[in-house]
């Protein structure tokens, strides 16, 4: 499937400098690969804003629980799910691997090193996405390109290679004004925290709230090197 999918969008790229195209992608997506659509969502302003742009498509929608988010995380949930009306499908850590881990290095070693937090990123979201995204040939993100260096140059529509997966981030050039109004037009729940000073929000104990001209993701990992902040989810080729 892994090399027909990959025809499949090595035309759609071709197709993709044409304007009218872009500007209707996330149709042209989901008319093109029925049921085979998914989308992420982390309940960030920004997934918040592809949620509505989703809403009334054939697009399936879920989340990663990674059982140390914030309890203003699943508040959001909670609001997402009665808001939209749309179910939204958890994934969950393997137990097993999950009990062996922590059993071993305890339950804070991500910030011993960052192999060990590397390590808690794949147990708690890198193998539980894998399982999301099985059966699906489209991966629709909530990724803006002022989120980090590493996204900047980031194409709109890639293949990821590590999950044989064709991949689309809506709002990439988006800024971050457009979002948050965009959020406050369509009176979309949010997450409480963009309000305390967290930018991106993730695991409880992996973030925090950023100072004024601080970087966006200043707040994730804050003790490891600036320009290595990624847990694994999104690998760009």
């Amino acid at each position: 499937m892994g090399n027909h999918l990959k025809t499949e969008f090595e035309t759609l790229l071709g197709e993709a400098f044409n304007a009218a195209f872009q500007n209707n992608l996330l149709s042209v997506l989901v008319e093109k690969f029925p049921n085979q659509v998914i989308f992420s969502t982390s309940f960030s302003y920004e997934d918040q804003v592809v949620t509505h742009l989703i809403k009334d498509l054939d697009v399936a929608i879920f989340t990663l629980d990674t059982g140390r988010l914030f309890e203003q995380t699943y508040e959001t949930w909670a609001a997402t799910k009665a808001f939209f009306k749309k179910e939204i499908k958890a994934y969950y850590p393997d137990t097993i691997e999950l009990q062996k881990f922590v059993t071993e290095n305890g339950p804070d070693s991500f910030y011993q090193s960052v192999e060990k937090r590397k390590a808690c990123c794949n147990i708690r979201k890198v193998h539980p996405l894998k399982k999301a995204l099985q059966g699906y040939s489209v991966w629709i993100t909530g990724l803006r390109s002022e989120h980090s260096l590493n996204r900047q140059n980031m194409p709109q529509l890639e293949w990821d290679e590590d999950n044989k997966i064709i991949k689309y981030h809506p709002i990439l050039h988006w800024t971050t004004q457009e979002v948050t109004d965009y959020v406050q037009k369509h009176q979309l729940p949010y997450n409480y925290l963009h309000k305390q000073g967290f930018a991106s929000i993730g695991c409880a104990p992996c973030t925090r709230a950023i100072q004024e001209g601080e970087d966006f993701r200043a707040g994730r990992w804050w003790w490891e090197d600036a320009n290595k902040k990624e847990c694994g989810l999104h690998i760009h080729q």
